[in-house]
């Protein structure tokens, strides 16, 4: 009998609410890397007629998203770099355009890469119910799980659109990547 390892982004067919959270989340992120992956800059920058969206400003833009959340909504601190500007979300879309594909890839992949562990941290430390510093302003209570579903809710959104971008760029289609896929950008 040979084990079988499921990818990484494949969630667990039966665990905990934090598991089933975080595995949606990942299965979200990968999907949308993979619809995105092996790009040069002009696939990267293509847009339908009747949109302003690219696959690489919303690279950017997912980055943004991740940024802010595991910062400025969790504990109201400085937004990581570069997105540490009042108009980063409007920034990011308008600004991918004049990035290298490198730079939006390794930016995306280093954003993630820290929000993983930044989500891992909270998690130990106070679990999904920990309040969080979103909601402050307007008096209101608000968890970390919130703040991770509405990152689930912008990615579940986001790879909507990558996959019509991606199968309008090269026929690319699919739910999840192949088995044995790794980014290579």
């Amino acid at each position: 009998m040979t084990d079988h390892v499921d990818p990484p982004w494949e969630p667990p067919l039966a665990g905990t609410e934090i598991e089933h959270l975080v595995g949606a989340l990942d299965r979200q992120r990968w999907t949308f890397r993979w619809k995105a992956d092996g790009l040069d800059a002009e696939a990267l920058g293509f847009r339908l007629p009747s949109s302003s969206l690219s696959l690489g400003a919303l690279l950017k833009h997912l980055a943004a998203c991740e940024a802010l959340k595991m910062t400025w909504d969790i504990d109201a601190s400085r937004p990581w770099e570069p997105f540490a500007r009042e108009d980063a979300h409007l920034w990011a879309f308008e600004s991918a355009a004049t990035d290298s594909p490198e730079e939006l890839y390794a930016l995306y992949d280093g954003v993630v890469a820290r929000a993983r562990e930044r989500t891992a941290e909270l998690l130990a430390s106070g679990g999904l119910d920990q309040t969080v510093a979103l909601g402050q302003q307007w008096g209101v209570t608000v968890s970390l799980r919130r703040v991770l579903f509405d990152l689930l809710e912008e990615y579940a959104r986001h790879t909507g659109h990558a996959d019509l971008l991606r199968e309008a760029v090269d026929g690319r289609v699919g739910e999840d990547p192949p088995e044995d896929w790794r980014p290579v950008s």
